[in-house]
Order: C-alpha cells, then structure tokens, then sequence
C-alpha cells in the first residue's frame, strides 16, 4: 500500500525542532539512528515500519554511516529501498546525513581520512541510498596521520560538488576540532554540527571543552549513543536478559556491568521514577537540557521502543 505521511507530524505539541548552532538548519530533538537494526541481517519490513513511524511523529533526521549494517554498507542499501517506496516524495522535508572514516573496504584507500577514500565512499553511498546528494556529510573520526588539510580541503570541495549540503565532524579532539573550524569558516564552508558520544555514563565532550567551543562558536552538537547502549535504560537494573546487546557481547560486555556501575544506574532509576518517568526518558532529557545540545541520536528495534524514547519531548 503505498505510504501517506501524517498529516499532524508538525503539529504544536509534537516533536520540538531546534537550531543546529548558527546556521538556517533546524533538527528534531530525537534523531533516528541506523548505527544497528537497520542492516542486511534486519527485517526490511521492520525497518520501514521504524522510519515511518519516526518520519509520521516528527523525525526528519536520519544518520547513517558508510559501513553501518551488518554488512558494511547495507544500512544504507536499506535507506535505497526505503527512498523508493516510502520516502521520495518527502524528500525535501528529509534531513539526511552519512559519514566516512571506519574501515569500509579492503586496502589502504578504505579507511581514515583521506581525500581518495571520503570522496569515493560518499559516491558509494550515494548509489547505495538513490541519492543525489546527502544534506550532510561527516568525517567519521580524527585521522592522526592524514594532513588536516587534506581532510578537510576534500569536505570543502564535496560541498562545491553538490554532494553534500553541510558537513560535519565526529569524534574529534578539542584542538583538531578549532583547527576544522577556522579552515572550513575560511573557505565559507562552515562546520555546521559535531558529534560526540554525550550520555549520563560518559561526559567527555564536555570534560574535554568540546561542548563548550561548540556552543561559543555557532557549531551544534548531536549525541550518539545516548543510552549508552541500553544500559540507562531498565533492561539491566536485575541482571543480563539473554536477548540483551550484552548478552551477544559485541559493542557492550558483559564485564561492564560491574556493581558500581548497578548501584549507579538503580539511583539514576530512583531518580527517575521521583519524576514520573523512565530510566530512559530521564537520560534522554538529561542530554537535552546541557549547553549547547542541538538533539539526540536514538536507536530502535521497534517502534514500541521509539515511541517510548520519544515521550522525553513530550
């Protein structure tokens, strides 16, 4: 059946947009992230079930990387699919944003921070995602061997291209990040937003000054992983449910839920739960109200599990 926007998806009471520091771009306050669940080992279905939903209550913003899945790649060969038979028509009203830098293919030309791998994986990504152009384009982390300049003239040229609208960095560090932003201001190629990891359980953006430069230089700021993964959430309050992210061990083990980490997240809950709230909706709102934050990047297995991460704009 073909797909038909809800037509209340920005109405008042919904989703709240927000600057993204000095520039004309306003992003949701929860951003959907294809990080996990959105490869070729997930349920299309499910996927698109997750996006329509995300797209019907207000999130216009999808992040995506070169090598999310698994398999490298198919995160976004599944955004393609969604473009063709869900999303064309709302195109324009898509805010949506893909990254290089991680190992992506074989060989020396397939990771860091080069100007021959960024410019050759956005070309991929585009085919993969039936698009023209991404509205933005990240360095997907600090390359300490490529010349900054390199790195960055490359960000500069793929916004002249027209493949890329803004750009942004992730997961840079304080003076690189000062670097960026002087060399792409000088170019007219603003750095538009940065994106850390920014949760409860792990404050270095704002321990390292990045969130501070951010806020005082016009740069927005998106936190990844703003759960930490699922552990501010009630999944792990009693122990290691078998289905868990932990359980499988690949990004989150089992050895980093020790008993002082357990008796911090109980007293996060309890603190929640004095709010009328959720261990989740408590950390999601947690980020939001820090300096300088323009929205979150959230995961979904489910809309079930969406729609419950949205109540923190509620």
């Amino acid at each position: 059946m073909t797909y038909k926007a809800d037509e209340h998806r920005y109405d008042e009471g919904g989703m709240a947009f927000k600057r993204c520091g000095n520039s004309g771009v306003l992003l949701p306050q929860v951003s959907l992230g294809f990080w996990h669940n959105f490869g070729s080992v997930d349920p299309y279905e499910r996927s698109r079930e997750i996006t329509r939903y995300a797209f019907d209550h207000g999130i216009t913003h999808f992040d995506l990387a070169n090598n999310y899945g698994p398999v490298y790649g198919s995160a976004e060969e599944t955004m393609g699919r969604l473009m063709d038979d869900t999303f064309r028509p709302y195109r324009d009203e898509l805010f949506i944003a893909s990254k290089a830098g991680y190992d992506m293919w074989p060989g020396p030309y397939g990771n860091w921070g080069s100007r021959k791998y960024l410019m050759a994986s956005l070309d991929q990504s585009l085919k993969r995602m039936h698009l023209d152009y991404v509205d933005l384009f990240y360095s997907h982390r600090y390359d300490p061997n490529t010349p900054l300049e390199e790195t960055l003239q490359a960000l500069v040229d793929i916004v002249r291209s027209g493949k890329a609208l803004y750009i942004g960095i992730s997961r840079w560090p304080l003076e690189a990040t000062r670097f960026a932003y002087n060399y792409l201001k000088q170019r007219d190629v603003p750095l538009l937003i940065y994106q850390g990891r920014l949760n409860m359980l792990d404050r270095e953006p704002q321990e390292s000054g990045i969130m501070d430069f951010c806020a005082e230089h016009g740069v927005g700021f998106i936190s990844f992983s703003p759960l930490a993964q699922g552990l501010l959430t009630d999944r792990y309050l009693n122990g290691i449910p078998a289905d868990s992210r932990m359980s499988k061990g690949k990004f989150l083990k089992e050895s980093a839920l020790t008993p002082e980490l357990l008796d911090r997240l109980r007293s996060y809950n309890a603190e929640a739960q004095q709010q009328g709230m959720t261990l989740a909706e408590y950390a999601l709102r947690w980020i939001l109200k820090q300096r300088g934050v323009t929205s979150v990047l959230v995961g979904a297995s489910s809309t079930a599990q969406l729609e419950k991460n949205l109540q923190c704009v509620k």
